[in-house]
Order: structure tokens, then sequence, then C-alpha cells
């Protein structure tokens, strides 16, 4: 059946069909705080010349359609049931005069009839009155809680809507054009995993089985239990990192196997830059997934390629610190041999792993900039792509095709070795019975996994039967997958790191900079400084994000209406460096979707520490303002200031906790890194699986994915992750050539 490219991937509009089911008066509600957050202001912009600013600042609105409706969907479809409630019984209140008096106060009174209104009546200089308080009072925090929520999402889908010209009308106000490709040509190219995948968005219920078949898979139906059953060497469920590499290694094996992948396949031909179709499509949660607490936000990839279709190009080794704690600490001689070794440096080749960068972009010539006038180091950053890739939207899908994740390297390995990619596939459980062979302690033995399409039009389940079941959908889904199974092991989905971030801002005007282009052109991490005196083992790192329109509106303290457009129209012109730590806190996944992390009081000192050297950076570059992203706006006025003064604002730098916490001011985490929650271990009592990967639990289900890694990296795992991936595909490869399952 011909394939249909998603029309939001390629930008463009729908109908839109909501099903958020929220009633006219709390919607009306909805639409009065969306219209706080992005509120039409007669008020003098800071560029008055400007008519594309002057018409953001007068005529923009957060209550206008569809934005108010996008808000209610997200939440109905994205939202934990605790904030669905919360932010119900919120609306409710706001929509009735009692429920307003009640949570706004005096402010609520008017002077005409009928003098006491409900929250949508109340005028927009008042609203905003209510919603300062609403950030600042620690007795509110439940409200705080739930306009933290609103505020991210509205503001996110404000600057991320696009119309039939996939345009966004703010957009001209920021100076932001969506990144396109010059040299491409539109004709359309061969698809890279063309021969060997069988996309389920693109089938029915009717050609499904027939399209595997295609593929050189034998399927039965059972009508009795509704089924497509599928027999294989090997089945991968998860197309990352973890999942590509061994697709590779064991269809080269001269296996027969079968990758299961939830998301959907993206070639560069379909990628827009749109920033939020694009998040929707190939992000897990569309890029709006948080801890429980709301304290940090999760990045992590949800296509074809996983993270690595979507991650910022870093290509960094494993530090040698690490895998000799990983191999003394942990008891693990797979970190400290040959072989591990030897997997980093073909990966590294099969990926085109490049050392140098020919031309950086605007926020890593900034780091360096500003590094070079403190007298400190920024080494180049290795990336799987060429020396002159200068790309600012491969967290959107590289459209220049110079990124070489697992979708455009090992899974074509793995399609060209007779591997079948069933994409849009969800695995529902493994499928396990009581293991009667053998002695050893694994009580359970795998058979298989069962899943389901998320095409609706396919309603059989999939049951895939397997000699060995691999789960490499990554740190966030693997346990809440073995978990669901049933399988016991207490280290499953604990042992969680995330890699936490805070970020720092400067903002550079044209006028007053030597350094040129804007904040979303160029390679994303392209240089690196060190902080700490140890620079092989440093207390964090500094690196360059990108952030496009939504998620830095979205991120932004809110002070005031008028404030959150001033920061708008900076957008192009305001740099980001973060602080990143080798977190020793952990957090928790057990269920899908549901994480729960706390920071030690180590990562509190490092990440501040690394704050403060990112603002010292910025202003070293020539920043004429910088700021952390504190609830407060903590923010400095950098011209004329002293070295004093400069150092008594740094004094007042921490690492604030999240906005569920007592304190008045806050911040929000940011991660794009997840590793150890099914860590290895020597026994079962110090990991979930074995050396090999192999589950504690259940003998013939392995784990392949950034949770087997013992700890944290500290650095961006792409490498890591591969290179341990490539040696568990080995090891199974190798036991299932001597037959070793034949036995038990």
């Amino acid at each position: 059946m011909g394939r249909q490219c998603h029309p939001l991937l390629r930008g463009g509009t729908r109908e839109a069909k909501y099903s958020h089911g929220l009633p006219p008066s709390e919607m009306e509600t909805l639409a009065s705080i969306c219209e706080i957050l992005v509120p039409p202001l007669h008020n003098s912009p800071q560029d008055g010349s400007n008519p594309d600013i002057q018409s953001f600042f007068k005529y923009s609105s957060g209550a206008q359609y569809p934005v108010p409706d996008e808000v209610a969907e997200i939440i109905q479809k994205r939202g934990f049931w605790e904030a669905r409630i919360l932010v119900k019984l919120l609306l409710k209140a706001l929509s009735t005069r009692v429920g307003t008096l009640l949570i706004c106060g005096a402010l609520c009174f008017g002077k005409e009839w009928p003098y006491l209104n409900k929250f949508s009546r109340i005028s927009l200089e008042k609203r905003e009155r209510v919603l300062q308080k609403w950030m600042k009072h620690w007795l509110l925090t439940p409200i705080r809680l739930a306009f933290v929520f609103l505020k991210f999402i509205c503001l996110f889908a404000f600057f991320t809507q696009v119309g039939k010209d996939s345009k966004n009308p703010a957009w001209k106000a920021m100076d932001y054009n969506v990144d396109i490709d010059e040299n491409s040509n539109s004709t359309p190219k061969n698809r890279p995993l063309e021969k060997g995948i069988v996309e389920t968005m693109s089938e029915t219920e009717s050609t499904f089985a027939d399209s595997l078949r295609e593929k050189g898979l034998e399927v039965t139906e059972n009508g009795e239990y509704d089924l497509y059953k599928i027999q294989c060497d090997v089945v991968i469920v998860g197309s990352g990192c973890g999942g590509g590499v061994a697709a590779a290694v064991l269809s080269g094996a001269g296996l027969k196997v079968i990758v299961l992948e939830k998301g959907n396949y993206f070639t560069k031909m379909d990628y827009s830059s749109l920033e939020g179709p694009s998040m929707n499509e190939m992000y897990e949660s569309g890029g709006i997934l948080a801890t429980l607490d709301g304290k940090m936000m999760v990045l992590a990839g949800s296509t074809v390629g996983g993270g690595s279709a979507v991650n910022w190009s870093a290509s960094i080794k494993t530090p040698d610190f690490v895998l000799k704690e990983w191999a003394t600490k942990h008891k693990l001689p797979l970190f400290s041999s040959f072989e591990y070794v030897s997997a980093m440096n073909k990966v590294c080749d099969r990926i085109g792993v490049t050392d140098k960068c020919l031309k950086e972009g605007f926020q890593n010539h900034i780091l360096r900039k500003g590094c070079e006038n403190l007298g400190l180091e920024a080494d180049y950053v290795s990336r799987n792509s060429s020396e002159s890739h200068f790309c600012g939207s491969c967290c959107f899908g590289c459209i220049r095709g110079d990124k070489r994740g697992t979708d455009t390297t090992w899974l074509v390995d793995a399609v060209n070795g007779g591997a079948v990619i069933i994409s849009g596939c969800k695995a529902e459980r493994f499928i396990l019975e009581k293991n009667t062979c053998g002695s050893g302690t694994r009580r359970k033995r795998c058979l298989g996994v069962l899943a389901s399409s998320t095409n609706p039009d396919i309603k059989k389940n999939i049951q895939i039967e397997a000699k060995v079941t691999i789960s490499a959908c990554g740190s966030l889904l693997t346990p809440p997958l073995m978990i669901s199974s049933g399988l016991k092991n207490r280290h499953i989905g604990r042992n969680l790191h995330l890699h936490p971030v805070l970020l720092a801002w400067g903002y550079f005007p044209e006028a007053s900079s030597e350094i040129e282009g804007k904040v979303y052109e160029g390679g994303i991490i392209t240089s690196v400084h060190k902080v700490g005196e140890d620079k092989s083992n440093p207390r964090a790192i500094i690196e360059c994000p990108i952030l496009g329109p939504g998620s830095y509106a979205a991120l932004c303290p809110w002070e005031s209406g008028i404030d959150m457009k001033n920061r708008i129209i900076k957008y192009a012109r305001t740099a980001h460096l973060f602080s990143m730590i080798r977190d020793r806190g952990t957090g928790e996944v057990k269920s899908e979707g549901r994480i729960s992390y706390n920071l030690s009081k180590l990562d509190k000192e490092n990440i501040k520490m690394g704050l403060r050297r990112c603002l010292k950076i910025l202003i070293a570059a020539g920043a004429i303002e910088v700021g952390t992203h504190q609830s407060d706006g903590q923010r400095l006025k950098c011209k004329g200031i002293t070295e004093n003064e400069v150092n008594k604002f740094l004094d007042t730098v921490v690492a604030p906790e999240g906005p569920k916490s007592l304190a008045e001011k806050w911040a929000t985490y940011c991660s794009a890194h997840q590793m150890g929650s099914c860590r290895m271990g020597v026994s079962e009592k110090a990991g979930a699986v074995d050396e090999n990967g192999e589950s504690w639990d259940a003998s013939g289900l392995f784990v392949s994915d950034a949770s087997v890694l013992p700890g944290a990296v500290g650095v961006n795992p792409m490498i890591t992750i591969q290179s341990t991936s490539y040696c568990i595909s080995n090891k199974i490869a190798e036991m299932l050539q001597n037959e070793r399952f034949r036995d038990g």
C-alpha cells in the first residue's frame, strides 16, 4: 500500500478535531488565562519602528483560536491524571463567582453589577496580578503547579502553531526563520529502509499481513484470539541507539530479526524543521514530558532511529574514569576490556564521527569567545556528521541527511541483512512462561512479545515468537514494559540517571556585538567547556542547547505579559548555555510516563557551579544582559558593571527547587539523557540484568539500551549505548550460534 506522509510533519494544517471535552464555561476561563500569558498590549514595544514587533505587541493573544483548544487537548492527552484533575478543579472554580472569590480574593470585585465577577470577567490587568500572586505565594502551591503546567503548554502551543503557509505570525517579530536546506532536491529519493520496513500507519487490516509476507515473514492469522503470529530468531523492541546496533549485528550473523518501533518512519525528505509538528511526531509525549513533581522536562526520541534521529550530533566516547568505575566499583570487566574499546572504535567508524568543525554557529561562537576572554579552555565536540555540518534543526530530524543516526546506518545494515522493521507497533508485554530448563536462578523464560499497532484500523494484536527477545526501548520505557510483563527484580525501574541541566541566557543585540548570526543557526553542539580542576572528571560541563520558539517561550520565566513579549522579540539574539552534571542522585520509572527524580546535595553544588560559570562566560563574551530561568526572572544588566557587582550577582545564583516546593523561587530543569533504570549487575541483588544484558528474572530476555548502563556517563551517552549494545549483541549471536537455547 502507498505510504502516507504525515501532513503535520511536512507542514501545513489540518482540520481541527478536539476531544478534550471541556464545557464552554471552563474553556472561557482557560482562554482568559491564556490571554494573560500572551496578552494584547498597547504599550510601546522596545523597538517601536518595527511593524512586525508592533503588530505582535498589539494583536497577538493567547486567547486566539485555536490556542486554548490546543492547550485543553494537550492536557487531556498528555497530562498526568493528577495534573488533569488539578487543572479541571481550577477551571471549574474560576468559572464561578464564588470560586473566583475564594482563589482570587478582592481582585474579583468590580464597580458595576454584579460587582462580584468570575475570573474571565475580571479586567486583564487584574487577572495578571492574580497570576503574579499565584506564582509567589507558597500557600498556593497546588494552584502554582496548575499554573506552571498551563503556562508551559500555552506558550509552547502559541509559538509552535502554524497555518497553511507553515508559518506563525509571531515569528517575524522574533526574527525567526524555519531552517531549510537550500541545496536539497525536491525530487523524492530512495528511502534507506524501504526494502525492510512495514509501516502500519500506511496499512489496513486487510493489507497488513500481506505486507509482512512481502518482506519475507511467515504470518499466520489466529481468528480465535484475534492475532497475527510471526516467528523469528530475534525480536527487538525499539530502533534507537541500542536497538539499531543490535539489529545490525544479529542480522549480520545470519539470524532472522524483527524490530518493533512504536514511532513512525521519516527520512530527510519528510522533515519540515517545524518545531511543534516535529516534536509531536518524533518525541515521547510530543516533547511535553515532565517528572511527577514538575521539576524537570524530559526529552526522549520516539521514531524510527529513536533518540539518534533527533539528538544534537555529539558523539563522545565513554570517559576513562567512568569505565574504570564501572569495571571496579560495579565489578563489570566488560568496561575495562579490549572488546569494549574495539566496539567504541567500530561504532565511531560506522556512524562517521568527526573531530573538527569548520564553522561554528552563534551560540558556540559565544561559548568559545567567552572562554577565551576568561583564559579558559573550550574543546571541540566530536559529531556523527561531516566537519562542515552547519545544521540548527537536527533536533527535528536532519533535513540535510548529514547526521548519521541509526536510521541511516545500523538499521540500513540490518535490512540489508534481511531484518524487518515494523513501525507504528507498540510492545504491550513480553510472553513469559515458567522456566523448566536448566538449574539457573532465572525462574521464567521469554518466548517473545505481544504488540499492537498504533493505527486504529489494525485491531488484531501481533504476537512475535522468538528464540531471543531484546528490549531496547530506552530507559523510560524498558522498565515499565518489564514490570507490566510480571518481572520482579527490585532494580527494574530504579537507579535512573537524567544528566540534569540548568540554563543561563545572555542577550547580544546585533548593534553591540561583533558576533554574527542567529541563535537557531549552525551546529547545535560543537564546543564544550569543562568545569573543575580535574578536566578528565569535571564537576559540570557547559554546552549550547537548541531552543525553538515554543521551547524558548515555555521555559522563560513569566513575570508579566509585557516582560514576556519583550523577551520573545529578543529570541534570535538571546544565547543560551547549559550546565550539565554527571548526577549522583537517581530516580524511578516503573509506570509509563511517570518519572520521579531527586538531585543529591553534591548534584546541586555541581550544577550551581556550572551555572555560575555559564553566566561568567556570557558576560565575558559581551552580553548586555544575562540571567537564569529562575521563576523570579533573575537577571543582571551588564553595561558598566564592576567585577564586584558581578560576583554579588553570582552569589545569588543557586540550584533552586521545582514548583512543587514551598520555596518562593524555583526553576525548571531539563534532561535529554536517560540511563541506568535496568542496570547491569554481577548478581540479581546488584542489577536487573547480567553482564551479557540478560534479565536475571527471565532467560531469553535481554536488554540492550541505555537502561543497562551502571550509572551516569557524564557526557552524551550515544557512543556508550551503541558500544554496549554492540558487545551485548555479539554475545547473543555467539550464544545462539552455540545453540545455547536448545537446552535452556
